[in-house]
């Protein structure tokens, strides 16, 4: 594995584990916390039993973590320029804007431009401790950006484009964008089994799971939290 693609990775975790930190209310101190401890007590989530079935997180953790994201965010959601901010912060080298937006946009399961406590704690689940599948299937919807159940070319360059950018200038030298196209060409190639011109779900899966650098990709969220 190249270092910059290990460099990545690392802060793709450190991002996960603030997301997790943000979500639970421990980016405030020690002493805020203990300000803040009769206040949250009053916090509950409104379909507890229905959330913990829908992630892997006990009913305690989803207590812990929905009374920390009240602490941080009192309005009850992220927005997509908070979100980018935050982002932002952990990929200082490049450009971070695209895959944000596109990272926000596949958390934003109700679409409408705001990441509710229900959303990200769903999410999080998957990253930190959600099956092979259900992995795979966030991947899907991450490059599946309008949300009609397939990924197209232009999709997939969109998106692999917006990683490069992110990775910014630890990318030497710099990929035009014709080299990504080929990139996406080949990709697409593999998976578009049918050859109908568009990426399922099936297709997707299917070609995943026989590639070896992409299962072990998967794991890179394993034990962050």
């Amino acid at each position: 594995m190249s270092s910059r693609r290990r460099r990545c990775k690392r802060q793709l975790i450190k991002f996960t584990q603030h997301i997790a930190r943000l979500i639970s209310g421990t980016l405030k101190s020690d002493n805020e916390d203990e300000e803040l401890e009769s206040t949250t007590e009053r916090y509950q989530p409104e379909n507890l039993e229905q959330l913990q079935s829908q992630t892997h997180f006990s009913r305690q953790e989803l207590q812990l973590l929905y009374r920390g994201f009240k602490n941080e965010c009192p309005s009850g959601v992220v927005n997509e320029d908070t979100f980018k901010n935050i982002y932002a912060l952990f990929f200082p080298m490049g450009d971070s804007a695209k895959y944000a937006y596109f990272l926000f946009n596949a958390f934003d399961k109700d679409q409408n431009g705001s990441l509710s406590f229900e959303e990200l704690v769903c999410d999080l689940s998957v990253l930190l401790r959600g099956t092979t599948e259900e992995k795979l299937n966030w991947a899907f919807n991450l490059y599946d950006i309008n949300k009609d159940g397939h990924i197209t070319k232009e999709e997939m360059f969109d998106t692999l484009k917006s990683i490069y950018d992110l990775m910014g200038k630890s990318i030497h030298p710099r990929l035009k964008d014709e080299a990504v196209r080929q990139h996406v060409r080949m990709f697409f190639q593999k998976m578009d089994i049918n050859q109908d011109g568009v990426v399922t779900i099936d297709e997707f899966i299917d070609c995943c799971q026989k590639d070896e650098n992409i299962m072990q990709s998967l794991k890179i969220f394993d034990n962050a939290v």
